[in-house]
């Protein structure tokens, strides 16, 4: 198969609505930001034909890595399908990551594969400011796993995230990104070269 691109990414995630934007009538985050895009991965998992594209990217990315990688682990709980669809492909074993311990049981926050002394490859949807996936590889850590590498579907490229991650001595990888995805909704006319302008500035803000 021919290696997948971002831009055919881009065109996926804008065909099947998974990323929306409206600089003319911004989103509410949870956080309470006022934003021109919104993000909703999970809309993959109910597209074959997609679902299998983004998966086809994430192996093809991860083929020439094999050798240094002994776990994939998803993160709770939009990471965890892709995790699983990958680590099936690959034949690989899968574990996820909870947000925090099970308040019963064995109170386990890492399901799954043993990662002690394991190298893992920690597998994310979306990346925004990136706190969420580094209490992931602090998770990881904390149980005596390597984490090799965050790979994840898109990223808003925030200037904030790529400080935390580098500040984490984390390696992070997207198959797709804002400037490619914008790129792709301006020349498919969704989007004017103001309204770009408008998210590419929201953007930079963080």
């Amino acid at each position: 198969m021919n290696k997948i691109t971002a831009k055919e990414i881009a065109q996926h995630l804008l065909t099947i609505e998974a990323v929306e934007l409206r600089p003319d009538q911004p989103f509410t985050w949870s956080s309470g930001i006022k934003s021109p895009i919104y993000c909703d991965n999970r809309k993959i998992i109910g597209q074959p034909a997609v679902r299998k594209q983004i998966v086809e990217a994430f192996c093809q990315y991860l083929t020439s890595k094999l050798s240094d990688i002994d776990v994939i682990a998803g993160t709770s709980t939009a990471g965890i399908p892709h995790a699983a669809f990958i680590s099936q492909t690959l034949d690989m074993p899968m574990s996820y990551v909870r947000g925090s311990k099970k308040s019963h049981g064995k109170q386990n926050q890492i399901e799954g594969a043993q990662v002690a002394g394991q190298r893992v490859v920690v597998i994310e949807d979306l990346i925004s400011t990136g706190g969420s996936s580094l209490e992931v590889v602090d998770a990881l850590r904390a149980a005596g796993a390597e984490v090799v590498e965050v790979v994840a579907i898109f990223t808003y490229g925030m200037d904030r995230a790529r400080a935390t991650f580098s500040a984490q001595q984390v390696p992070l990888h997207t198959l797709c990104d804002l400037d490619t995805l914008l790129a792709v909704a301006e020349e498919a006319e969704n989007i004017t070269a103001k309204q770009k302008q408008l998210i590419e500035q929201f953007r930079d803000l963080y």
